[in-house]
């Protein structure tokens, strides 16, 4: 089709307004305004050309229509509702957002506003100074990308650095952030789309695609952790995943054979270094076959998989969505009875080389195929395999474009489509398929699926990384812009291989990495063939306890990082957050000047810990900036006021925590693998400063009974006056009962030892040792160099009162 020239949207001719719908005629062209909640508005330009196409990310159609006026003025349309006001101006149509305030968030560029050329749509706006943009998925390079050029087109691209792109995964939404108040916008088109956020023009940015539609959701915050909310509530959430799954991982390309696999598992445990799954990447399979074994490699899989669950590991493999073109091979037969694979024009099936060699693909565009390939997990399912990890999905092909041709053929339950629509959703349709399938075949039990390619809405259906990336100290940084953006973009469950995937890391990288890695909610060691072992046992002992110290780090924070998830699940705000989130009007969280740079090199995990890792070669000190208001060096308890830069001497055995004051952080004893023992004590590690209520979640980790109320719900309340701290434990909520255990409330920056402590009013004796404390069913002690008063006292699943009395008392 030849192409017009730009057509912008015109003056409006008329409009009609039914229900929550406003449609609006501007001749060749339209928009269609949809008042989806108080804080979310749809915008849609019609086209003569457009065809009606169902969503692939937005999951949640259903929300109730919003209360909202509508008034017509001279020169303009107006929509209000409680919380946002969109005036369309009408001649030319151009759309401006406010708050109810009447503060301007955003509005179109006067000159272009939206376009069609025929074929391509485009959205023009104008780009305030200082305004900031974050999110857009799996990109490289700084955290903002206000000046950038970006593009969304799934790419296995193992090359990649600081400017490649694209990479594996799609996420056509970002989040403007100007003076402390933020919105959102997600473009709803799968097709090649761009970004272009003032590398053009230092006046304005713009959003468009390759083909329609330009149907984009406008999402007002003005906090970030609102508008990432209500992205997730439109494009779904994370369901809780299973514990194991939050531990920490091996892998490589590959362990095998059978012996080598033993060999790992028991060298975790002879040397005492926690570890809760092992990877088995494509060697496992007969000649590169989905869902078949080498039986010379692995020639009993049932039961080394039972053994390694005695020893506490769970097992996960890897499927590529490429079947191997064999007429004995059972899933290709099956795929070609079911019609179940991607054709081209002349109606042949398409052919593409990988590891296999000549392969068909399964359509996932379709209904009646991702159905099919859930139940190729059977056998797997059957052996105990635990987890599934879904690679070359973009998908990845051995052809000059290194994917499949975009004149494929797919079948979306009966409509004809071509691979330019597909292409950016294949990855987020095979996850699907692996998520619905196992959630067929284990009905109670929580999948985990882990994706490379993916798509706004991945985060109902699977876990994702960051690919192929690489053992270097560049690579080390920008794995924190990478998952900390791909959290904004509405998946939490993020990691990157830590120790890098290609080539192999010196013992200094390999002990900053697992520094780092250990704070990824996705918390996984992985690297290629043909690199040196990568274990952490592999870079000398002074490494190995470096590893041992953060790996069992990991462990003791399971309650709190498990919290973290469960929080993320309800509201969709990420695990890993980049500073800004949590501090939207602190400007020196969005600077790169301040030597240590901010915004790039540290970040918060769930709401209370701030990570800095050490991210540059043979460092001796590292500065960090701390927000507003009190925090608490994690090693040292040494108190801290914030709102100013800090430095601290880091050996490589340090990586800076800080804790934010009013923490109140679950945590446990080290074991082994999540499931060892259950948690006793459940000890909490405070840090008074002021008033604080934290909110405490526990389930059995494993089953989707929580959702029929078999959990736990506290309310933990800590104050501080000149005299003393009260801590609070409210009245359990939920059906799930833990075993019987003790509390170990660790009150942390306590200067002086206490006068005295009660419990529930009575008074708690006090011991003399650490172990005498965990003999006891109650008591208390002062540990002075670690400024830290210690009560112990039974979990009796009631409401409790600690009073920590400081100074002389008059009783």
């Amino acid at each position: 089709m030849a192409r017009k020239q730009w057509i912008s949207v015109g003056s409006i001719q008329n409009y009609n307004l039914k229900e929550n719908v406003l449609e609006i005629k501007c001749g060749e062209l339209g928009v269609e305004i949809t008042i989806i909640s108080p804080g979310i508005i749809r915008v849609h330009l019609t086209t003569p050309d457009q065809i009606t196409r169902e969503s692939w990310a937005i999951i949640n159609q259903e929300l109730p229509i919003p209360k909202f006026e509508f008034s017509e003025e001279q020169e303009f349309l107006e929509i209000s509702t409680k919380e946002l006001v969109l005036r369309i101006g009408k001649n030319p149509c151009r759309l401006e957002f406010l708050s109810s305030d009447r503060w301007l968030i955003n509005r179109d560029d006067a000159a272009k506003g939206m376009g069609w050329d025929g074929e391509q749509v485009r959205c023009w706006k104008e780009m305030p100074q200082g305004e900031h943009y974050f999110g857009f998925g799996e990109k490289a390079g700084p955290l903002g990308k206000r000046d950038q050029a970006l593009t969304m087109w799934n790419t296995d691209n193992i090359g990649h650095y600081t400017p490649t792109d694209p990479l594996y995964e799609s996420f056509p939404f970002f989040l403007g952030l100007r003076e402390g108040r933020s919105y959102g916008i997600f473009l709803d088109n799968t097709y090649r789309s761009s970004f272009d956020m003032g590398k053009e023009s230092a006046d304005y940015y713009s959003f468009g695609a390759s083909s329609e539609p330009l149907d984009y959701y406008f999402i007002y915050g003005p906090e970030p952790k609102q508008v990432i909310s209500r992205y997730t509530e439109l494009t779904g959430r994370m369901p809780l995943p299973p514990l194991w799954s939050i531990a920490y991982h091996q892998s490589r390309w590959s362990y095998y054979p059978e012996s080598k696999v033993r060999q790992i598992a028991d060298e975790f445990r002879k040397r005492r270094i926690p570890c809760d799954v092992l990877w088995l990447d494509i060697d496992y399979m007969d000649g590169y076959r989905c869902f078949t074994w080498d039986k010379n490699r692995f020639p009993d899989p049932k039961k080394l998989i039972s053994e390694f669950r005695k020893q506490g590991f769970k097992m996960t493999v890897i499927t590529d969505p490429g079947i191997k073109v064999d007429r004995q091979y059972h899933v290709y037969k099956q795929g070609i009875s079911g019609n179940h694979f991607i054709r081209v024009p002349n109606g042949q099936l398409f052919s593409g080389v990988v590891w296999p060699g000549d392969c068909h693909f399964p359509d996932f565009a379709n209904s009646k195929t991702r159905e099919w390939w859930g139940t190729l997990y059977k056998e797997l399912v059957d052996m105990e395999v635990a987890g599934f990890w879904v690679d070359m999905n973009e998908p990845s092909v051995q052809t000059a474009t290194n994917t499949m041709s975009l004149d494929a053929v797919h079948d979306v339950d009966g409509r004809r489509t071509d691979h330019r629509e597909i292409h950016n959703v294949y990855g987020l349709e095979m996850a699907r398929a692996v998520h619905e399938g196992l959630r067929r075949l284990r009905p109670n039990i929580r999948p985990f699926v882990l994706t490379r390619s993916a798509f706004s809405g991945i985060q109902s259906y699977a876990a994702v990384w960051t690919g192929d990336n690489e053992s270097s100290w560049e690579h080390l940084r920008l794995s924190i812009p990478m998952c900390l953006n791909i959290g904004v973009s509405g998946e939490p469950f993020v990691g990157a291989d830590i120790g890098g995937f290609r080539r192999d890391p010196s013992p200094e990288l390999y002990a900053r990495w697992i520094q780092l890695g250990v704070f990824y909610p996705l918390c996984r060691t992985h690297t290629m063939i043909g690199t040196a072992d990568q274990e952490p046992w592999s870079y000398g002992e002074e490494v190995e306890n470096i590893s041992r110290k953060y790996i069992e780090l990991r462990y003791r924070l399971l309650p709190y990082i498990y919290n973290c998830f469960y929080q993320s699940s309800q509201t969709g705000v990420p695990v890993m957050r980049a500073m800004f989130i949590d501090f939207p009007d602190d400007p020196f969280v969005l600077s790169n000047s301040l030597e240590g740079n901010v915004a790039e090199r540290q970040f918060m995990f769930g709401d209370w810990l701030l990570i800095a890792p050490v991210v540059y070669e043979d460092a001796k000190t590292r500065t960090i900036y701390l927000p507003k208001g009190e925090w608490f060096n994690f090693w040292t308890n040494e108190k801290h006021d914030g709102a100013f830069p800090t430095m601290v001497n880091v050996t490589l055995d340090v990586c800076p925590i800080f804790v934010r004051g009013g923490a109140i952080i679950p945590m446990r004893d080290v074991v082994q693998h999540s499931d060892e023992k259950t948690i006793d004590p459940l000890i909490l590690s405070i840090y008074p400063s002021e008033t604080s209520k934290v909110q405490y979640y526990e389930d059995d980790g494993v089953s989707f009974d929580y959702t029929r109320g078999e959990f736990l719900l506290v309310n933990y309340t800590c104050s501080k006056t000149e005299n003393g701290i009260t801590f609070e434990i409210s009245k359990r909520e939920g059906n799930y009962k833990p075993e019987p255990r003790s509390y170990e409330a660790r009150f942390n920056g306590v200067k002086q030892k206490p006068s005295k402590v009660l419990w529930s009013g009575e008074i708690v004796k006090g011991v003399t040792s650490e172990n005498e404390l965990r003999s006891k069913t109650s008591g208390w002690i002062y540990l002075e160099d670690k400024q830290v008063v210690a009560v112990r006292i039974p979990d009796r699943g009631k409401p409790e009162r600690i009073e920590i009395i400081l100074g002389m008392s008059s009783s």
